[in-house]
């Protein structure tokens, strides 16, 4: 395979991190990561595994930083974009909707608009959220209509009409990629499988907002990577790709396979809290269409994944004391 430059926004998250760590694994991709914070060591970031001189980070931010960002790419001149970037926090969204709408549209705005410009980007991959649909119930498709239900996902439905009316008018190599819920080892300590993991550790009690019975599409990280690279190359231009796994699980079921997999009584470890507020009944979707035109799959089943993230926390328990375990909103 000819060499490839593949410019990663939001290298820094867990999606873009894990995203990152794949394309390493091929030497002929050159790799340009942009975060807007500093890389943070390999309790985080798996790629950090690679000693790769193809790859170069830049610590820069979509708000205060984007004529920087635009000299950056226009630089690197990458065939390929794949963007992650965003605030993508649910509960918080709605303390600070106006933070979530300035970088999830307003400066994804001042970024097409620039790259709708430049003529070495052959493909744009943008990572969008199922949650634009609202509740996903029944046989929710690409072709489903967005029903958002939070800011975040507000401002992740108005992303994406913006994104559209660029394929419309300016034929802007758009392709677009909703995954469902991510999991696995590097994640931010504050979702729901990690944190499970770490509390059951710390004996601390576990808290199921409702109780626990919002269904919701775990798949695992690397899953989804593959999934994102296989959009990239072969995905239509213009399309939406979903991702997610054969079926949905009750939040229960997960902190369920988590207290097994530790040997602990899910009745003593977990208690009922009230559910959040916008908290969607379901988030199943389907992917046939990714399965069908990509030949891509999801074979990483949730036992198999958590037992990752279990070994995970206990390789890093040390480093992982260290860190907060609840949600720091930065705007």
């Amino acid at each position: 395979m000819s060499r490839r430059k593949i410019a990663v926004l939001g290298s820094n998250s867990f999606s873009g991190s894990d995203f990152v760590d794949l394309l390493l694994e091929d030497g002929q991709n050159e790799v340009l990561g942009i975060s807007r914070s500093a890389e943070k060591g390999p309790l985080f970031l798996p790629y950090l595994r690679h000693t790769n001189p193809n790859f170069k980070f830049h610590q820069l931010d979509f708000n205060g930083d984007m004529p920087r960002i635009l000299q950056v790419i226009d630089e690197f001149a990458p065939e390929y974009i794949v963007n992650f970037a965003a605030q993508s926090e649910v509960a918080p969204s709605w303390v600070h909707p106006d933070h979530w709408f300035q970088t999830n549209t307003v400066a994804l705005a001042q970024l097409i608009n620039h790259l709708k410009d430049q003529k070495y980007l052959q493909r744009y991959v943008h990572i969008s959220s199922p949650e634009v649909y609202g509740t996903c119930e029944g046989n929710v498709t690409e072709l489903s209509p967005m029903n958002p239900s939070t800011p975040y996902a507000a401002s992740k439905a108005a992303a994406d009409m913006l994104l559209s009316t660029y394929y419309k008018n300016f034929k802007f190599p758009l392709v677009t990629v909703r995954a469902t819920n991510v999991y696995g080892a590097y994640q931010q300590l504050f979702k729901i499988i990690p944190r499970s993991v770490i509390y059951l550790k710390l004996g601390k009690i576990i808290q199921l907002h409702g109780g626990g019975h919002a269904v919701k599409s775990y798949i695992h990280i690397r899953d989804v990577s593959q999934g994102e690279l296989a959009v990239m190359e072969k995905g239509r231009v213009g399309e939406i790709y979903h991702l997610s796994p054969d079926r949905g699980y009750a939040v229960r079921e997960v902190v369920e396979t988590i207290c097994e997999a530790a040997n602990l009584s899910f009745a003593e470890a977990t208690e009922t809290v009230a559910e959040r507020l916008g908290q969607d009944a379901a988030y199943v979707i389907d992917s046939t269409k990714a399965r069908n035109e990509l030949g891509w799959s999801s074979p990483i089943g949730l036992t198999e994944g958590v037992t990752g993230v279990i070994n995970w926390v206990e390789s890093f328990w040390d480093e992982i004391l260290k860190q907060p375990l609840d949600y720091v909103h930065k705007a």
